[in-house]
C-alpha cells in the first residue's frame, strides 16, 4: 500500500494550532499567526529555512530549551525578551514536542475559562489526532517540564 506523502511542516503546525479550542489563524506581518480571542499564542516564521515556530514559554523554559539544544531552539527577536522561544521545524522534528510547546503557549495566552477546556491533558485530544506521530515528548521539552515542576514544588 503506498504511503501518504508527508504533509508540509506549515500544514502540520496549522493542524496542531487550530485543534485547540477557539483557535484561529490570522495573517499578520505577512506571517501566519495563531490566536485565541485575538491574542497570539504561536507564529509560523515562513521564509526561513527550515520553517520556524515562535511561541510563548513558561518562565525559565526559554533558557532551558535553548541551553539543551541551540540547533533547534533559539531566542526569537522582538518577543524573546518576553519569554517566547523559537523552534526550527526541520527534518526529523518531533511533532509531539511541537504540540506540547504550542499547547503550553496556548495555556499561557488563552483566557482561563477557555484554557480550562483542555483539562489536565498536556496535549489536546484533537491535537493528538492532528499529529499522528509516534514517541513521547522530546528531550528538551521533558527537561523543561521537569525544571518547571521542580520550581513549582520548591515555591509551593
Amino acid at each position: 500500500m503506498p504511503r501518504k506523502a508527508a504533509r508540509r511542516p506549515l500544514d502540520r503546525l496549522r493542524a496542531i494550532c487550530l485543534a485547540l479550542p477557539e483557535a484561529v489563524e490570522k495573517e499578520t506581518w505577512d506571517l501566519p499567526t495563531f490566536r485565541v480571542r485575538d491574542k497570539i499564542f504561536a507564529m509560523a516564521i515562513i521564509g526561513e529555512t527550515p520553517l520556524a515556530l515562535w511561541c510563548k514559554a513558561p518562565r525559565g523554559s526559554q533558557a532551558i530549551l535553548v541551553g539543551a539544544d541551540a540547533k533547534r531552539f533559539f531566542v526569537p527577536p522582538y518577543v524573546g525578551h518576553k519569554g517566547w522561544v523559537g523552534m526550527r521545524l526541520g527534518n526529523g522534528v518531533d511533532w509531539r514536542e511541537v504540540a506540547v510547546l504550542v499547547t503550553r503557549s496556548y495555556r499561557l495566552i488563552a483566557p482561563k475559562r477557555i484554557a480550562a477546556l483542555l483539562g489536565e491533558r498536556s496535549v489536546a485530544g484533537e491535537t493528538e489526532a492532528a499529529i499522528r506521530g509516534r514517541g513521547g515528548r522530546g528531550r528538551a521539552a521533558r527537561a523543561s517540564g521537569r525544571a518547571i515542576s521542580a520550581r513549582r514544588r520548591a515555591s509551593g
